[in-house]
């Protein structure tokens, strides 16, 4: 009786080779998915730009645009306040130094001059009246010196008479001492007077000296509070264009306020903002340059203020030798600032690939030019025209400088 035979279960040697190649083709499949599809894109030539890195003289400078302005402005401000009842001067005029611009009037100061020329006169006759009393004292303290003189001279005669007769047992010893005792009193008093004299002659002089240093003082508070009212007159401090007036007839303006300014155009500078990333490497002496019709004009930075505002600070540049024909106010050049002196180096264009990259890496095109691939480098200085690269590019290679937005993170670009 025959048994019938079951079949082997679980993998056999013969399903090896099968699920060997099976393996194989998934391996082959998720490489050309996983390895070449995720990190390459294809690209058209058309829409790239390809720049060759070359080993040249790179020029150290920065690309500004400036603003002509006067060499000095001069602000206006009134030294007194008042009402304005005369424009003599308007916007755009040339005036010289000294010439009125406008008039003001100020009925307060008025009332001050008539105040203090009143108060003059008062201190005036106070010390006429003081010099007549003291006068008068002076008078009157002599008469007493040369009474108590007088005096001292009688009772001294009657002493002389009252010892003489005294000696001679004529009269008593009372009167006698009361002679002489007389006579000691009249000296001593005579005395006395001298020495209030001299203190009353020292105290007047001095009171007089205060009293005129006062008086000298209010004549000269008279004289300048009279100046003040010349100083109604606003006028031109410099030669100049007068290039802002802002006030109107019967404002009211007040001490120091701004009213205006005066341009001096007997020469210009140029002011431009510069970016605050260069604030460490400009400084005054620098040189620039701009060009105008044929023409090349010189320029050195002036002065750089340091502060900053919204990413840029202020510089000041001013002409070396010629100035362009026609130059005015408010005209727009625009400068190459020299940074440092020209140098031979490593260099690529300008490119739109630096605002996806920050200059850390770049795309490097193959020897054929139908590959490019991811290679990081640094970026050292900048111009308007050209990075300087100071790693990872040799001269002769090319690169795509073109924007890099629509790459992705891809490592390796199919040019067809």
């Amino acid at each position: 009786m025959d048994k019938p035979i079951t079949p082997p279960k679980g993998l056999q040697r013969k399903h090896i080779p099968y699920l060997a190649a099976g393996m194989v083709i998934i391996l082959i499949i998720a490489w050309l998915i996983l390895g070449n599809h995720a990190s390459t894109l294809r690209v058209s030539a058309e829409d790239i730009t390809i720049s060759d890195v070359r080993l040249a003289e790179f020029k150290d400078y920065v690309r500004l645009s400036g603003q002509v302005v006067p060499i000095q402005v001069v602000q206006l401000s009134p030294e007194e306040g008042g009402i304005v009842t005369e424009r003599v001067a308007e916007e755009g005029t040339m005036v010289r130094k000294g010439d009125v611009i406008i008039r003001l009037r100020n009925s307060g100061l008025d009332l001050q001059i008539l105040n203090a020329e009143a108060e003059l006169a008062e201190k005036q006759n106070l010390l006429r009246n003081t010099q007549v009393s003291m006068q008068q004292d002076r008078l009157n303290n002599q008469l007493e010196q040369a009474q108590l003189a007088m005096d001292t001279e009688r009772k001294l005669r009657t002493f002389r008479q009252n010892e003489r007769l005294y000696n001679e047992r004529l009269i008593s010893r009372e009167v006698y001492l009361q002679s002489e005792e007389d006579y000691r009193l009249a000296q001593r008093k005579q005395g006395l007077i001298v020495q209030r004299l001299q203190q009353d002659s020292i105290y007047r002089s001095v009171q007089m000296d205060q009293m005129e240093d006062n008086l000298a003082n209010m004549r000269t508070n008279v004289v300048l509070v009279r100046e003040r009212k010349n100083k109604l007159e606003v006028r031109a401090p410099i030669d100049g264009e007068l290039g802002l007036l802002e006030v109107e007839l019967g404002q009211s303006v007040t001490s120091g306020q701004k009213i205006g300014q005066v341009n001096d155009l007997s020469d210009y500078k140029i002011e431009a903002q510069v970016d605050e990333h260069y604030i460490d490497r400009v400084r005054a002496g620098l040189s620039a340059n701009f060009v105008r019709g044929d023409a090349n004009f010189s320029l050195t930075v002036r002065k750089v203020y340091p502060e900053v505002r919204q990413g840029k600070f202020r510089t000041d540049f001013i002409f070396r030798d010629e100035r362009p024909a026609n130059i005015r106010s408010g005209q727009t050049y625009y400068l190459n600032l020299e940074l440092g002196q020209p140098e031979q180096a490593v260099l690529i264009p300008r490119g739109a690939f630096f605002q996806k990259t920050g200059g850390t890496w770049i795309y490097v095109l193959s020897r054929d030019g139908h590959t490019a691939f991811r290679r990081t480098i640094r970026i050292g200085r900048q111009n308007p025209q050209y990075y300087e690269v100071t790693e990872g590019l040799e001269p002769g290679e090319r690169v795509i400088t073109s924007g890099y937005e629509a790459f992705g993170d891809n490592e390796r670009l199919e040019i067809k």
